[in-house]
């Protein structure tokens, strides 16, 4: 019984939207929002060393916004991975905290972005509120992706079986027959 539910979270709901068997395109997908998210914070802290700051700060609230759009396709593909985890197992239940946590980072920076754009966007360094907010998010988004490493990882979701990943571990050299083995 365990045997076939490890089977059915390894295989693709759908190959055309999720990735084909072995290589899926949430993993791939979420480096756009962690990147940008990241260069977010990095620019609101430079925005309070330079002498002119609103460059940074701007750059901040659209890293921010690519986050978003970025975070809102990942979803779409990590969502139809988490219909192939079996229900009422660990690792569905650590798919559903992953993708909770990753609605409330998202909301975050939807509320940062809009609060950075009040009062006409934008101008001088960040200001407290927002950097605070931004971090805590960061903070939460990497909570979340030990979840998503740990779906990966160690429950092995969406990731091939040991005799599929035997074959790169095998042997290139001709074997004494003249076989590779």
């Amino acid at each position: 019984m365990a045997e076939s539910r490890r089977r059915q979270a390894k295989r693709p709901v759908s190959p055309m939207l999720a990735g084909p068997y072995g290589h899926p395109f949430h993993p791939i997908l979420v480096t756009v929002p962690i990147g940008a998210w990241t260069a977010s914070v990095v620019f609101d802290i430079a925005s309070h060393i330079v002498g002119d700051p609103t460059f940074l700060a701007r750059g901040a609230a659209w890293l921010i916004a690519v986050g978003v759009i970025g975070a809102l396709v990942a979803a779409s593909v990590g969502v139809l991975d988490l219909f192939a985890i079996p229900a009422a197992t660990r690792a569905h239940r650590v798919g559903l905290i992953h993708m909770s946590v990753n609605l409330l980072v998202v909301l975050a920076y939807v509320a940062n972005f809009l609060w950075r754009q009040a009062g006409g966007g934008p101008s001088g360094s960040v200001g407290a509120g927002p950097l605070a907010l931004n971090v805590v998010a960061l903070a939460a988004l990497g909570v979340s992706g030990y979840l998503g490493g740990m779906l990966a990882y160690r429950y092995g979701v969406r990731v091939a079986d040991e005799t599929t990943q035997a074959e790169g571990y095998a042997s290139d050299r001709p074997t004494s027959a003249g076989r590779t083995g």
